[in-house]
């Protein structure tokens, strides 16, 4: 199909992505694929059940579009970076994230993981990836990056992101690098406010940008904008680099050359729904130079995004030869990986890869060489009498970040019990109430050991307080990090500390064989804790 013979409306939803909610999408919004031609969705936790549902659902999404005459499928997009932050559930492979993969250090397994889940992704129906974060989470207080990143060295995150890039492209899945121009030095999150980051433009180069030089060089298909500010690079402090001109366009697209589509984070995030809100950001965004819009829940503002652009278009404030550029950006990518000859559908069965048990090893493999150990004061290996009493503290997984979409359980109790089998366990929040901390304390009364599995503890200031009193108890605490290991920082009288780096049941089962000495811990820390550990570490 020739993009001049297309209806303006057309093509304004061609740059469109949008996702539903529900695990069948809603008549409505198959009808955006008609009355739009919107040419892009993107699946959350909310849309995913068994593999063979999330085949059906993108199939049935693609048949739609062909059936509305669109020339090529759906980007079917999802954010499956693995570790804390993944969509897929039951029935698929529950691969390490970045984190732990630097902890590894081993740039092979990385493309190694990034090779099966491609290959998961893709017999699901799913052609692109919002993957791999590129940024360098080199701030301790990052309330949304951090264990998300392949840590705080530049060269790390370029060696683990490329390998990234590589494992996908083996696979012929879409890569997209995320968050232009970097999400990592910050405190807020963009889900929540519009964060600042105030460097200079040296520094900038040096480290925020460096690990997108590579990826452009490397073949990245797309780049994720950020909701964030950067006075060195766009001199209005309200303008985040999603809506700016100076960013997509003269940075980005000029000075770093990348040809690739450049997509907007989602623009239904505070940082864009609350300041300019987000139909007017969706013209901000087209204006400044971005190819697609992201436009994640809500149907009522997906359509007016459409109709505003249209207007805009219409009004003079945004030339239709930006929207052809953008539109054929978009089909050569598509071009390039999709065709509707290659979609998977439920009549061919989902392969035996998908969850598989050659998957499953390659993940349990890193499991064990990523898991950390930071700190030991002779207590471990646990060699213990049958009678001995072991408290298990857990955090409840509720969402820390709105990005972590859905919630985990929390299964430290049940990775001690392959163990020991005399185990009680309690649950609190996060950030634990005056009478949650007080049952723990009554708890801790008659218990003999306690193995406490810390979410965050160096920002939730409850959450260390309760450790760090339960330390002072004169009894072994064994602090298991199942998210950030900045914890130590904040609880540095526990006896022993491991790093888990995300709550899978794979992470914390090979850290209560560390703890029982069934294996040796063989991560090695990939950033640094001020005061109690060097980037290297590991026992």
């Amino acid at each position: 199909m020739d993009v001049n013979r297309m209806t303006l409306r057309q093509k304004i939803g061609q740059l469109m992505i949008f996702g539903f909610s529900g695990k069948e999408a809603p008549v409505e919004f198959y009808k955006l694929f008609e009355e739009d031609f919107v040419g892009g969705v993107i699946l959350f936790n909310r849309n995913i059940e068994t593999p063979d549902a999330v085949l059906k659902l993108t199939a049935n999404l693609q048949m739609a579009a062909k059936r509305a005459g669109q020339p090529f499928p759906l980007l079917v997009s999802i954010d499956q970076e693995n570790g804390i932050v993944r969509r897929l559930g039951n029935g698929t492979t529950e691969f390490p994230g970045n984190m732990l993969l630097a902890a590894v250090g081993d740039q092979q397994a990385t493309r190694a993981v990034s090779q099966a889940t491609a290959k998961e992704l893709r017999a699901l129906g799913i052609n692109a990836n919002l993957a791999p974060v590129l940024d360098v989470n080199n701030h301790p207080d990052n309330p949304v990056i951090g264990v998300r990143s392949f840590g705080e060295k530049v060269a790390d995150v370029i060696r683990h992101g490329t390998a990234f890039i590589k494992g996908h492209h083996d696979t012929g899945v879409i890569t997209t690098a995320k968050h232009f121009p970097g999400h990592g030095d910050t405190d807020t999150d963009s889900h929540l406010a519009l964060p600042t980051i105030p460097h200079d433009l040296n520094r900038l180069n040096q480290i925020e940008l460096e690990p997108f030089r590579k990826a452009i060089v490397e073949g990245v298909d797309c780049i994720m904008i950020s909701h964030i500010s950067f006075p060195a690079l766009e001199p209005d402090k309200d303008v985040p680099a999603s809506l700016s001109y100076a960013v997509v366009t003269e940075l980005l697209r000029k000075k770093m050359g990348f040809k690739g589509v450049i997509m907007t984070d989602c623009l239904e995030m505070n940082a864009i729904a609350e300041t300019v809100g987000t139909v007017e950001g969706a013209v901000r965004a087209l204006r400044a130079g971005v190819d697609t819009i992201i436009v994640s829940h809500t149907y009522s503002l997906q359509k007016k995004v459409i109709q505003r652009i249209l207007k805009a278009v219409d009004r003079g404030e945004l030339r239709e030869e930006a929207i052809d550029k953008a539109v054929q950006r978009v089909w050569h990518l598509k071009s390039k990986y999709l065709s509707w000859e290659r979609v998977p559908t439920p009549e061919k069965g989902i392969p035996q890869y998908v969850g598989g048990e050659a998957h499953r090893q390659l993940a349990w493999k890193l499991y064990e060489r990523g898991t950390t150990l930071l700190k030991n004061n002779g207590i471990l290996p646990l060699d213990l009498d049958p009678r001995t009493t072991i408290l298990v503290v857990e955090v409840d997984q509720k969402r820390y970040s709105l990005v972590q979409d859905g919630e985990d359980i929390c299964r430290l109790r049940d990775a001690v019990l392959q163990h020991h089998r005399n185990v009680k366990s309690i649950h609190i929040g996060i950030s634990p109430s005056k009478e949650e901390m007080r049952k723990v304390l009554q708890e801790v009364e008659s218990a003999d050991i306690i193995i406490y599995g810390t979410v965050n503890a160096h920002l939730m200031r409850s959450q260390a307080d309760l450790v760090n009193r339960v330390s002072r108890m004169d009894k072994p605490v064994i602090a298991v990090a199942m998210h950030n290991p900045y914890d130590l920082a904040a609880i540095p009288r526990a006896s022993a500390f491991i790093a888990t780096y995300e709550p899978t049941f794979a992470a914390l089962s090979v850290a209560a064989d560390i703890i029982f000495g069934k294996k040796k811990a063989r991560g090695k820390l990939p950033i640094t804790i001020p005061g109690h550990a060097e980037r290297g570490t590991g026992l």
